[in-house]
């Protein structure tokens, strides 16, 4: 399969499709799409969400040879920031000749909570409810049925007494397996059936019932393990430095934050094209970032000195869905989940964690080894070049006397592209 991909970035488009019909991993239904360039229409999108006076498009790209748990991927990135799927795609094909990444499911399910307040006896209060966990899940299953129905279902309920300034919240946390959906409007019917009988039991107030985006039951780890040889000329060194800039993003909050914007440039890309909501994986990860008191870095690098090898790991509350929201609606979301072979929610979250290792792991490569700049500029002066109205003709000379510019901005790029054009 791999030989077919060789050189996929120096094609035209109709080539590129070609390759995706001769990988044979999508119906002709979804390459018409493509072929046709089909895009969310104008009916479809006001009747998704309010005031809509168009559709907005970003580049949809692929990163081929990806392989996670044994199986090879074509996956799908929605971004319009050059690099990134240059980024991953090269990462990729390093750590598949290393063995590919290997991933666990840790759990998959979702929580909400029940906020309670003017709650005269918390501990009392506590105590009755844990009491009555049984009936409790029963009404939240009842409220739902069909997630029942089908396997899924309220698991279980924990409390705690949160206090802040001067008032005392008895809080009640539902956990919810939800099966293939995210499971936002399952989890608020649940909670909102349990405030009553909540309130009954603390003799308190309901302040609020809602699914909480800290997805901590809904973790994914994945790894990898590379030669040394296998990350180029001077392997050791480079991963020696690797692990100097993992240890680096747990010490210092500033490297942190760009460290794993780094690890989303990829998952929220993939995330977008799965028609999942990226907003919520953002958050979730985020906060998990700081789940010890301190924001860090999320991936951890090691070198193993016996095996020569770099040993990379990840874990990440990844609450993504395989129904529901506009995954069914959206056609280039059909396509870009036909792509990944149509992966059902486990495994699609397996893919989106060691997206976010190989992103990482080309953002650190490049940092310590010749800086971030380089791997950058070509894309960059393709931008500028585009910006000051180069075309599909002259785009590639344009870009190359751009960057023997000493200065590379939008201000020279008009002056070559004015030369071009004359």
């Amino acid at each position: 399969m791999e030989k077919i991909w060789s050189g996929f970035y120096k094609k035209n488009i109709n080539e590129r499709l070609e390759v995706i019909e001769q990988a044979d991993i999508l119906s002709e239904e979804y390459l018409s799409v493509l072929r046709n360039n089909e895009v969310l229409d104008f009916d479809m999108a006001n009747n998704m969400v309010e005031n809509v006076i168009g559709t907005f498009s970003l580049p949809f790209s692929v990163v081929p040879n990806f392989i996670v748990d044994n199986k090879e991927y074509v996956v799908p990135f929605i971004t319009e920031e050059p690099s990134v799927v240059a980024a991953c795609s090269n990462a990729g094909k390093i750590v598949a000749k290393s063995g590919g990444f290997k991933t666990e499911v840790l759990d998959r399910k979702m929580i909400g909570h029940v906020a309670l307040y003017n709650i005269a006896n918390t501990v009392e209060a506590v105590e009755r409810i844990l009491q009555s966990k049984d009936l409790l899940l029963k009404t939240a299953d009842e409220a739902y049925p069909s997630i029942v129905a089908r396997g899924g279902g309220a698991r279980d309920i924990e409390v705690k007494v949160l206090s802040e300034d001067g008032t005392d919240f008895v809080v009640v946390y539902l956990i919810v397996d939800t099966l293939e959906a995210m499971g936002a409007n399952m989890l608020n019917t649940m909670l909102e059936a349990l405030k009553f009988s909540l309130e009954s039991l603390t003799e308190g107030v309901a302040l609020m019932a809602i699914l909480s985006n800290y997805a901590t039951r809904s973790l994914v780890t994945a790894k990898c393990a590379i030669p040394f040889e296998n990350l180029g000329e001077n392997g050791e060194y480079l991963a020696k430095r690797i692990e100097l800039a993992s240890k680096f993003a747990k010490a210092d909050v500033y490297r942190a934050a760009t460290h794993n914007k780094g690890i989303f440039n990829g998952i929220d890309s993939v995330v977008i094209a799965s028609g999942n909501d990226w907003r919520a994986i953002e958050a979730s990860c985020q906060s998990y970032a700081a789940k010890d008191g301190k924001y860090q870095g999320l991936s951890t690098w090691r070198c193993d000195e016996e095996a020569k090898m770099l040993i990379g790991g990840i874990t990440l509350p990844m609450p993504v869905a395989s129904v529901g929201g506009s995954i069914g609606i959206n056609p280039t979301v059909k396509v870009a989940r036909g792509l990944l072979n149509n992966p059902d929610a486990k495994t699609l979250a397996s893919i989106l964690v060691s997206v976010g290792l190989a992103q990482n792991l080309a953002a650190l490569k490049a940092l310590v080894g010749d800086g971030i700049q380089k791997g950058h500029m070509k894309l960059h002066a393709k931008s500028l070049a585009i910006l000051a109205g180069a075309t599909n003709d002259n785009i590639e000379l344009i870009v190359e006397e751009l960057r023997k510019e000493k200065h590379m901005n939008l201000a020279s790029a008009k002056k070559i592209v004015e030369k071009y054009n004359k």
